[in-house]
């Protein structure tokens, strides 16, 4: 950990965020997990990822396609959640990114 760097860890506070946030679509039979092959209804299943690749990259939040789609780095069209609900907050994204930098830990 960086200096000041509060630890994070899966239970505390990425699932908290991927059950708020990705659960709804994204569990299985959801039409994102339909559409994507992305589920989040376990850890083994966030990091398995989409068809198409890794969505968190342990150690590497900045190019992980979960933070990329809820900063809304990619097309506007891709942003999560898609759906007329809450959206995350940037506190809550830091704390998912700062798991995904500690490692993504299943802790």
């Amino acid at each position: 950990l960086g200096c000041g760097e509060q630890p994070v860890s899966y239970s505390a506070d990425a699932k908290p965020f991927i059950d708020k946030y990705c659960m709804r679509c994204h569990s299985p039979g959801g039409e994102g997990s339909e559409s994507s092959g992305f589920r989040v209804d376990s850890y083994e299943a966030l990091l398995q990822g989409t068809k198409y690749g890794a969505v968190v990259k342990p150690g590497d939040s900045f190019t992980s396609a979960l933070v990329i789609l809820v900063e809304g780095r990619a097309d506007p069209s891709l942003r999560m959640p898609h759906d007329e609900g809450e959206k995350p907050t940037q506190d809550e994204i830091d704390k998912v990114k700062a798991w995904i930098d500690q490692g993504a830990k299943n802790n």
